[in-house]
Formats: C-alpha cells, structure tokens, sequence
C-alpha cells in the first residue's frame, strides 16, 4: 500500500494543498503484530473522518493528500528528531509513538520506545515520501501561480485532559506564531472562521505541527495553516459517528473560508 493518497482538482485547479496526515488507519502487517489488537482495531487517536469532511476540496480546485497508515506507525506531523513541539508540560508523543494521547502502552511488549534503526525504516517508508510529495505539489503549484498555501487538518477529542484540562475551542487556527504564512492570509482565515457559530483560537493551544512549521515559508511565497477541531464539530457527541448535518455546517463554513483565500491568492 501507498503511504497515501492523492485526489486530484475535479475544477480549475486553485493554488492551495489540503492535507490530511492523521486519518489513516492500517497497520503493515509485518509490524501489526507487536502492537495490542484491541487497539489497532480501532485507534483512538485517529483524526477519523476528517479525510471524508473535506472531501470537497477537489470540487473547489485544490489537490487532497491524506495519509494511510496510523499515526501510531510513525506520526507525519512530528518532528523527524522527535524534538518536542511544545514545551508546557503537555503529553508529546515521539515520531514513533509508543503510547497513545492517554498515555496507555500501544505495544504488547510495552516498550518505551522504538529502536532507531526501525524509526528509520518507517521514516523512509511513510514519513519521507509524504513529505516529499506534498512539496512537489507546492512546487508545481508555486510555479504555475506564483504563490501557494497549504491546509493542513486535524481533529481532536473535544477534552484529552494530558494536553489540558478543559474543553478545547472550536476552531483553533495554526501559524506557529505567525511565522507560517503572511499576515495578509491569516487575518483572511481568521476573518471567515470567526464569522460562524463556533469559538475560534489563534495559536492556543495548538501553533501547527511539523508540517505547516517546515512547509510555512511565506518569504518564499510558500503559506501553511492549520486547522484543528474537536471532533463533536462533525460527529456525534460519543465522537465515534460522523453527523452528516455537524459536518455539513462545518463544510459550508470551510468552503466560504477556502473561496476567500483562493481569492486573495490569485
């Protein structure tokens, strides 16, 4: 199986990447085995559905890249080091987690952690070719346009009390500290976001992983954002089944967002 997969414009192609890394769910089955069943049957940490939520990107020009194995293989929106991202005492899993958000052991040999030579492995299996892909979609997108922005997006259980104790917002948009892309196209973003039902959140208390950190080059023309959310904005209050009508107010909500940006951008 592919790392991931690529649904390319249906429409005039616009000049922004969507980018799912945390949907997918399958295990390669030479590794499967050394993890607790019960859980890679369903794992929990999964950002499920949110592939399905923005299935529309294609209709509306961009390109959709999302991943498909489980973040618990190796985590796309790490850093490849393992460096922390965050620094305030919340629980950070490595590139090659060994417990879930919650801290509980995901192999049955509940190891610590994995051995380099194996993260390695998986980094050139998974983790190089995602990345890879996604900058050459900037790059052919940057030289047809000039400029470029990638979308990345996340979902979260609405409280994961080893982050923080309360619920989370909304709608918490990414930009690491405004470094990620220019002022211009963040205030475009938070403009339409705020204009809903739902709370939003500007860097707090998510800044944007390793993905909108890495490919956020605006001096290059090159903008990333992320958006995160809990996962009752588009499921079921249990945060186990997709609501079509939650996720269609937040569907219409990201495709207002998306013709303003794609405006500006042109």
């Amino acid at each position: 199986m592919d790392p991931f997969k690529i649904y390319n414009p249906t429409a005039p192609e616009v000049p922004i990447i969507v980018s799912v890394p945390h949907c997918g769910t399958a295990f390669p089955e030479d590794i499967k085995r050394e993890y607790i069943s019960s859980l890679t049957e369903a794992p929990d940490d999964t950002d499920w559905f949110v592939d399905k939520l923005y299935d529309f990107a294609p209709s509306m020009g961009m390109t959709l890249i999302t991943a498909n194995y489980s973040r618990w293989i190796i985590d796309l929106n790490r850093d490849p080091d393992s460096k922390p991202l965050y620094s305030d005492g919340r629980i950070i899993t490595a590139l090659c987690p060994t417990t879930t958000f919650l801290g509980e052991p995901l192999y049955i040999d509940k190891r610590q952690t994995v051995e380099d030579a194996e993260v390695k492995r998986r980094y050139t299996l998974y983790y190089k070719p995602y990345h890879e892909k996604i900058q050459s979609l900037l790059d052919s997108l940057k030289a047809k346009f000039g400029k470029v922005l990638l979308w990345d997006c996340h979902s979260i259980r609405q409280i994961v009390p080893t982050i923080q104790k309360d619920k989370f917002p909304d709608l918490i948009l990414g930009d690491a500290d405004e470094r990620s892309a220019s002022p211009e196209i963040i205030q475009t973003a938070i403009n339409s976001l705020s204009s809903a039902q739902w709370k939003v959140s500007h860097n707090q208390p998510f800044k944007g992983g390793t993905i909108t950190r890495a490919f956020g080059k605006p001096s290059l023309r090159q903008h990333a954002l992320q958006l995160e959310m809990p996962k009752v904005n588009y499921m079921d209050d249990t945060e186990t089944k997709y609501s079509e009508a939650r996720a269609e107010q937040v569907r219409n909500l990201l495709r207002k967002t998306f013709d303003q940006l794609i405006s500006q951008l042109r």
